[in-house]
């Protein structure tokens, strides 16, 4: 779910928030941003277009080392974007295809590895999104982010474990209701 991929940016960045709360809502927003941003290529090749597994890790390592070399707000939240980019990315991997219908294990594409040229294969350990394992998860990965965030960041992540939990009790029933254009 993308509220998995938000809160689990959330959670990498929260211990930095905590440790250095002048940058938090910087951190904050990146994480959130940076969770979000790879499924912007739905309307593209998704999981292709703007997921990168491997490659992603060039690009989240040297944001965090300029954001240790030169700490500011902005090299803060690039650094949690990228991040977050970047591991959601490779979590795509762990669960299952990117169909509608990923629980009919139909497809052996999870995301595309750039840098091999290839798709990597879904582990299924999550079994799709919005399945009672993915809800659990995202409601654990939030749990740091309310202990460190305050104000309008904690009030998105307590809607954002409500939209996790009402998408888990219906995901499977969406399917009906997806246009045809979409799949």
């Amino acid at each position: 779910m993308a509220t998995t991929h938000v809160f689990t940016g959330l959670a990498v960045v929260a211990p930095v928030a905590y440790a250095v709360p002048e940058v938090a809502l910087p951190l904050a927003i990146g994480a959130i941003a940076g969770g979000l941003a790879p499924d912007l290529d739905l309307v593209f090749a998704h999981r292709r277009t703007f997921h990168f597994p491997v490659a992603g890790a060039a690009v989240a390592v040297p944001a965090v080392g300029l954001a240790l070399v030169a700490p500011s707000s902005l090299t803060a939240g690039l650094a949690a974007f990228t991040v977050a980019a970047w591991l959601h990315a490779v979590s795509d991997s762990i669960g299952g295809g990117p169909e509608m219908d990923p629980w009919k294990d139909r497809s052996e594409r999870a995301v595309y590895d750039h840098v091999r040229g290839r798709w990597i294969r879904p582990r299924r350990w999550i079994r799709y999104d919005g399945a009672p394992e993915d809800a659990a998860l995202a409601v654990a990965l939030a749990v740091p982010a309310l202990l460190v965030f305050e104000g309008w960041i904690a009030a998105v992540v307590l809607g954002g474990v409500a939209v996790s939990l009402a998408y888990a009790l219906l995901r499977r029933r969406l399917v009906a209701w997806v246009p045809d254009w979409l799949e």
